[in-house]
């Protein structure tokens, strides 16, 4: 569908296409989830043949008389924030049922409803796709660009190397805090700060009472995004980050922690990643807690309250934001593949940044580094790592990610390159 006429603005395609109309093929209907903001509409409207936009009050007040009508029209037909009228689910999956042909629906998603008997009535009819905001490559414009397919390095494809110069370090933390929310991306710095900073305070007092029936103040939920941003790509326990909030809420639990973090990752506005579990040749134990990334690594930027200036003195707060870069990325990049994207940690200290798991069995360790300096260093530490494993399948490559590195490949099969190049 055209949507300079529908929405006013020309499509800008993105890495979620093919995966989207591949699963138009075979699905009833497609639910596309994401964080408010990431560009769920426009994708889906560019997909469909007709639309319903359900925050409409004209299209609420004609769902409250007639939901069936809401539903007729071409096919795929968009229900954009379907959520706002949980009622028309069992009629869309009726309508799947006795459909002769597939991709009946699209369905867009800026938060889970609480009704589990509702969202899992899908089963087997809906396909569930994760949308996330621009990656690297989409935010600079080079998505169809020559650079490091993932893919093709799961077929054993080695790159060709590039010694160019690098990125400077000033030139990835110009990155890093540009937004990848689509409306937002060519603002200047200040302009996004603004406006970063913006949509955390309206996740916190519009979206977050949406969820959940018991009164908050909105300043401990920013207070809480700014603990979580602290700890971004780390693990970190629901104390900890209740000790964080206490300036705020002197008297906050845990257990009221843990509750807002599951409204926030039912927002998208958080997102775990797990640790990835394989048995050991060692004695050392697993750590088994989960990687906490915001949706946006810029979002974990603003809500610091960060700027490029205060960055640049702050590298270890800078590596930080770009390993959760890299993981938002690798997320994007692998969804054609439907990997799972896990870490690795043992009490030995033995880590593996990111674990790509293929369905097949198929898998892959990445390391990231800031710096194109630290490559060698990190081949080697993620070497000693996988030795500590215990697994039948080696892992088809193993990847260092840095900001400011070139592309080559190590006497060992480590293949290193910067983030700027990773393609899908």
């Amino acid at each position: 569908m055209d949507t300079v006429s529908t929405l006013g603005h020309a499509y800008k395609p993105r890495l979620i296409d093919p995966l989207l109309d591949e699963s138009l093929g075979f699905a009833g209907a497609v639910l596309l989830e994401g964080p408010r903001g990431c560009g769920k509409t426009m994708t889906a409207m560019h997909a469909a043949s007709s639309y319903a936009l359900l925050d409409d009050p004209g299209t609420a007040r004609i769902g409250e008389i007639s939901p069936e009508a809401i539903l007729a029209g071409a096919r795929p037909r968009l229900l954009d924030e379907w959520q706002l009228m949980p009622q028309l689910w069992n009629l869309m999956r009726r309508i799947v049922d006795s459909a002769t042909s597939k991709g009946q629906f699209i369905l867009t998603g800026s938060a889970m409803p609480a009704d589990d008997t509702t969202r899992h009535t899908g089963a087997a009819r809906v396909l569930r796709i994760r949308q996330h905001t621009l990656t690297w490559c989409e935010k600079t414009g080079c998505a169809n660009k020559p650079g490091v397919s993932l893919a093709a390095l799961f077929t054993g494809q080695v790159p060709t190397a590039d010694l160019s110069d690098p990125m400077t370090y000033a030139a990835v933390i110009s990155e890093l805090i540009r937004p990848g929310f689509p409306a937002l991306t060519e603002l200047q710095p200040d302009q996004a700060l603004i406006m970063l900073q913006a949509y955390i305070e309206e996740v916190s007092r519009a979206d977050v009472p949406r969820l959940i029936n018991q009164r908050h103040d909105p300043i401990v939920l920013q207070q809480l995004m700014r603990a979580l941003a602290r700890s971004t790509a780390s693990p970190v326990s629901y104390a900890t980050l209740a000790s964080d909030m206490r300036q705020v809420a002197p008297s906050i639990k845990p257990d009221t922690v843990a509750d807002y973090m599951s409204v926030l990752e039912r927002l998208f506005i958080l997102e775990r990643q797990s640790a990835w579990t394989p048995l050991l040749r060692s004695r050392a134990r697993l750590r088994t807690s989960a990687k906490l990334h915001l949706a946006d690594p810029a979002l974990a930027a603003a809500a610091l309250g960060a700027t490029a200036t205060s960055l640049f003195d702050d590298p270890n707060t800078v590596g930080l934001l770009f390993e959760s870069a890299v993981i938002h990325d690798l997320r994007v990049l692998a969804t054609s593949l439907r990997a799972d994207i896990r870490h690795f940690r043992d009490s030995n200290g033995h880590e593996i940044d990111a674990v790509i798991s293929l369905p097949d069995g198929r898998w892959a360790a990445v390391e990231v580094k800031l710096g194109g300096g630290q490559a060698i260093a990190a081949a080697a530490s993620l070497t000693k790592a996988i030795e500590q494993l215990d697994v039948a399948v080696p892992p088809v490559f193993k990847l260092v990610v840095t900001g400011t590195g070139q592309t080559f490949t190590m006497a060992d099969g480590t293949i290193t390159c910067p983030l700027a190049v990773l393609r899908p």
